[in-house]
């Protein structure tokens, strides 16, 4: 018995080798046709081998014949379809491929190897063997349930169509030459995100043909295009289509053949600078407005009023050369609004507008009222015209009237409120008030009269007057200035000052070392006394008169007495002066 089973251990292990190298051949052959009829042959034997292998165990030979048995349940991956990425991959990884199918069929001698010793032994997993091997059948179902094929993996969803954008916004002519037309336009108002914009086609025909050819051989991204290289006085349609992954975009077209030729000077409309702002004329008043232009060759020229032909009747207009004329008689408030001027040189043009406003005298207040009477004092209301002669109210002119007199004066003057309050009014008279509205043709014709009145009522007031107290003025002499001490020179004046105040006036009295000095008996002294100012002049004293001086005021309420000192200093000689003195 150990002598059978030592040849069948060696070939059972080599059968199965070739089916493990067949089963992953598959993946390889996809990059290689030739090599997939191959493997298809050789997978036929092994299905015919397993009832072979099945007939052993009647005889007794079943543990040792078990062992191939053992590849059956791996069948199932030989079939196992390539990834669809496979048919595309290079030859390195088909080469890889057989390297791991080498690999997986060593790795599968080892199990069958190991299965042998324990049939010879007559193990359970012989016993097990043994019924897969009479079962292959069976055998193979229970493999084919634990391990099946991988599914091939789910593709994500194609993407969305992309799709062309819309047409090209305002094509217009910017320029042109005797050889040339320069075009401008705005991008699509319409750009689908999945599919952007690569550029613009300027295509060009002649007018009445359809032979449309592009103008630019690349793509442009810019919305301004010269159209080069043509004839002069051949008329173009132009058109401008836009292009992205999703095709071209609807052509937009100008309307209006282009004519090939040369502008000599583009149109200019030279406004005056007082037309540049509101104009403002006065019902009746003449307007004569002349614009001057320029261009060639002669420019045509048009007006409109409001976007509408103007009124032959209302206004006329005289061209020349150089200048247009907006000329109308007598101006009425209909004749107000916005005038445009244009000048057309072929497809090119030049426009100005002038505003026009006829303005009148407004009409009076819509209404006016007396609120209140208070005291000296009237409040009064009103509301703003309902004409206001096609301009703003810039103020109100308030006016009141005395019922006696019947004359009117004016309270206010351009007041811009609506209500006012008129005081100072006298007591006892009766007053009516009107208004006049105003704007800057002036005060309005008419105006708006109160209803009624409003009487200043006279009150009765009894008046107590306050009894009159006398006040008592009288005041003791008082220095409110007194003497302060000087200095002089020899034979230079001086003065001694103060000033005092009293009621009665006091009398005053200068004293020279207690002895009172009499004006009249020496010229020496002068004494002055004007406002309170008490004045005592020394002419050209000498080294005598200085000493003690005291002034003396005295009413009959009292006496005070404020004093002073005079020093009187020699003079200071040069010495020859001195030996002149010394030698007298």
């Amino acid at each position: 018995m150990p002598a059978k089973p030592a040849p069948i251990k060696k070939a059972a292990p080599k059968e199965p080798a070739p089916k493990k190298e067949e089963a992953h051949a598959p993946a390889p052959a996809e990059a290689d046709p030739a090599e997939v009829a191959p493997p298809a042959e050789v997978e036929a034997p092994p299905a015919e081998a397993a009832p072979v292998e099945a007939a052993a165990p009647a005889e007794g030979e079943a543990p040792v014949e078990a062992a191939p048995a053992e590849p059956a349940p791996e069948e199932p991956k030989a079939p196992t379809p390539p990834p669809a990425d496979a048919a595309t991959a290079p030859a390195e990884l088909a080469a890889e491929g057989k390297e791991a199918a080498v690999l997986a069929a060593a790795d599968a001698e080892a199990p069958a190897e190991a299965a042998a010793p324990a049939a010879e032994e007559g193990t359970p997993a012989a016993d097990a063997a043994a019924e897969g091997a009479a079962h292959p059948d069976a055998a193979a179902a229970d493999a084919a349930s634990i391990e099946e094929p991988p599914k091939a993996p789910t593709l994500p969803p194609p993407p969305p169509p992309k799709e062309p954008t819309s047409e090209p916004l305002e094509v217009t002519v910017e320029d042109k030459s005797d050889t040339s037309v320069t075009i401008t336009w705005s991008p699509p108002k319409t750009i689908p995100d999945n599919s952007g914009l690569d550029g613009y086609t300027v295509e060009i025909t002649k007018e009445g043909t359809e032979d449309w050819k592009a103008a630019n051989e690349v793509l442009t991204i810019s919305c301004r295009y010269v159209i080069k290289n043509q004839t002069t006085g051949d008329r173009l349609l132009i058109r401008v289509v836009a292009v992205n992954p999703g095709g071209r975009s609807p052509p937009a077209t100008i309307t209006d053949p282009v004519l090939v030729k040369e502008v000599g000077a583009r149109p200019k409309v030279r406004l005056p600078r007082f037309l540049r702002q509101r104009y403002v004329k006065k019902v009746g008043e003449k307007i004569n407005l002349v614009i001057p232009f320029s261009g060639k060759p002669k420019p045509v020229i048009s007006w409109l009023k409001d976007g509408e032909p103007l009124d032959p009747k209302r206004a006329n207009v005289r061209t020349s050369d150089r200048d247009s004329i907006l000329f109308i008689r007598q101006a009425e408030r209909a004749d107000s609004g916005s005038y445009e001027m244009c000048v057309k040189v072929d497809d090119f043009e030049d426009k100005a507008a002038i505003i026009i406003q006829i303005i009148e005298l407004p009409g009076p207040p819509a209404s006016i009222k007396i609120v209140d009477v208070w005291g000296f004092n009237v409040a009064l209301e009103w509301t703003v015209p309902k004409d206001n002669g096609n301009t703003e109210i810039t103020g109100y002119t308030v006016q009141k009237a005395d019922k006696k007199t019947g004359d009117w004066f004016n309270i206010l003057e351009h007041y811009a409120r609506l209500n006012a309050t008129i005081s100072d009014l006298i007591m006892g008279n009766t007053y009516t008030f009107r208004i006049f509205a105003e704007n800057k043709c002036g005060l309005s014709e008419e105006c708006a009269v109160t209803k009624g009145e409003a009487t200043i009522v006279k009150e009765v007031i009894d008046y107590k007057p306050t009894p009159f107290v006398e006040r008592d003025f009288t005041e003791a002499p008082k220095f409110t200035t007194v003497l302060n001490d000087r200095s002089t020179t020899v034979g230079y004046s001086t003065k001694l000052l103060c000033s005092v105040r009293g009621c009665p006036k006091p009398k005053i009295v200068w004293m020279k070392n207690k002895m009172i000095l009499n004006n009249m008996d020496n010229p020496k002294y002068r004494m002055i006394s004007t406002g309170g100012i008490c004045t005592l002049e020394i002419r050209k004293p000498g080294p005598y008169d200085g000493g003690e001086y005291v002034c003396r005021a005295e009413n009959t309420l009292g006496k005070v007495d404020t004093g002073c000192k005079l020093e009187v200093k020699k003079p200071v000689y040069a010495d020859a002066d001195k030996d002149k003195e010394e030698e007298e």
